[in-house]
């Protein structure tokens, strides 16, 4: 997952074009999902770090910027999906969960920061390195900081509503399953 492409007029990136870089990496069967740089692709690499950096670079030598690159691997996902805080809770809008899915894991001073915020209306919830967010309002009426959580949990993210969390698993599993 790519943070802060195509949300304005910086950062921009056309998927095809996406989907090429990988493809120049060496990384295989790349597929984007909507147009904020979500890709699902398969690779040999095992080092998850070397391999984010790696996409940075490339990134920033074919674009002229550079932006966090925050992956998870198939398993990951379906950990993330399994871990749903808000699974049993009734009526919840999925477009109104997001998970923000951080770079590393948050130490426990940062955990224990980010469990003190007692935001209204919204509920978090923080499992590894993935932060649930349910936004009854919505994410846009939020007064909840972006920045001040980044801050707090001292590490890049990128968030996802439930959709494209949800998706972007199917698509994984699809591809693993061929």
């Amino acid at each position: 997952m790519l943070r802060g492409v195509n949300l304005g007029p910086h950062n921009r990136i056309k998927m095809d074009a996406l989907r090429d870089l990988c493809s120049a990496i060496d990384l295989q069967d790349a597929q984007t999902y909507v147009q904020s740089g979500n890709i699902v692709f398969r690779t040999k690499e095992r080092n998850l770090g070397a391999l984010a950096k790696k996409i940075q670079a490339a990134i920033e030598k074919k674009f002229g910027f550079r932006i966090e690159v925050i992956l998870r691997t198939t398993p990951e996902m379906r950990k993330v999906v399994a871990r749903n805080p808000f699974a049993a809770v009734r009526d919840i809008e999925p477009s109104k969960l997001l998970i923000d899915f951080l770079a590393s894991e948050p130490g426990p001073e940062a955990r224990k920061s980010m469990l003190a915020i007692k935001p209204d209306p919204e509920t978090l919830h923080i499992e590894g390195r993935e932060l649930y967010i349910y936004f009854p309002d919505g994410a846009g009426r939020s007064k909840l900081s972006w920045p001040r959580l980044e801050k707090i949990l001292k590490t890049p993210s990128t968030a996802r509503n439930w959709n494209s969390v949800t998706k972007l698993l199917a698509m994984a599993e699809e591809m693993e399953a061929l």
